[in-house]
């Protein structure tokens, strides 16, 4: 499965299977959380088997079921780590479909106070990212079209299109795809309209950008 497939075929998934994930599944995965930890300074955290995390009425209020299995996205505080831990997180959350595991993030849902994951002094845990073996394989989530997104409707750089259609296919808070890319010369910028968790939506779709128009 490329990374573009992974793309395609990841959806957010809530309810899991009660099934241990493959050694060498989590040897795979483990690596990449460790790439990433050293490529953006963070100290990103796989938790296996604790099902404490995803007990109580606001994870079984938005459907969380059989969740023992979790990625626990923390780093040095400073005002970049939600926008990196959406860029790196979202690598994972594909490591992982690769892998044959789902996923879903997780940011108000999961009780924080019952994470196992170590958060230093100075560092901040930020989200976590549910994983497993999902009961179903999720669904696509509603798009907005992709001349509500950029400031291009005709004659775009094939590049540019491209990642625009892999932005398409990003998670965001709430599915509200509340961003805009603007394409000027070559430079592209990127826009998120202010929310609680705008600068990890912008780490994601970044990635997602990066990824389909070749720049990675």
């Amino acid at each position: 499965m490329t990374i573009i497939e992974a793309m395609e075929a990841r959806h957010a998934v809530r309810r899991y299977k009660d099934k241990e994930i493959a050694a060498s599944a989590v040897e795979g995965l483990q690596e990449e959380i460790n790439r990433c930890n050293q490529e953006g300074s963070l100290t990103i955290q796989l938790i296996l088997n604790d099902k404490d995390v995803f007990k109580g009425l606001m994870a079984y209020s938005v459907g969380f079921r059989g969740v023992s299995n979790y990625i626990a996205l923390a780093g040095p505080a400073d005002e970049k780590l939600e926008e990196k831990l959406g860029y790196y997180g979202q690598r994972i959350a594909l490591k992982a479909q690769q892998l044959g595991l789902n996923t879903c993030w997780a940011a108000a849902t999961y009780k924080r106070g019952n994470c196992k994951a170590v958060v230093g002094d100075h560092e901040e845990l930020i989200c976590v990212l549910a994983l497993g073996y999902g009961a179903t394989q999720g669904v696509p989530h509603k798009s907005k079209a992709m001349s509500e997104l950029c400031n291009l409707e005709e004659d775009m750089p094939e590049w540019f299109r491209k990642g625009m259609e892999a932005v398409l296919l990003a998670p965001t808070a709430m599915n509200r795809q509340n961003f805009f890319l603007t394409l000027n010369g070559e430079d592209v910028t990127f826009e998120v309209k202010e929310s609680k968790y705008s600068k990890i939506d912008l780490g994601i779709i970044k990635y997602h950008f990066e990824v389909g128009s070749g720049s990675l």
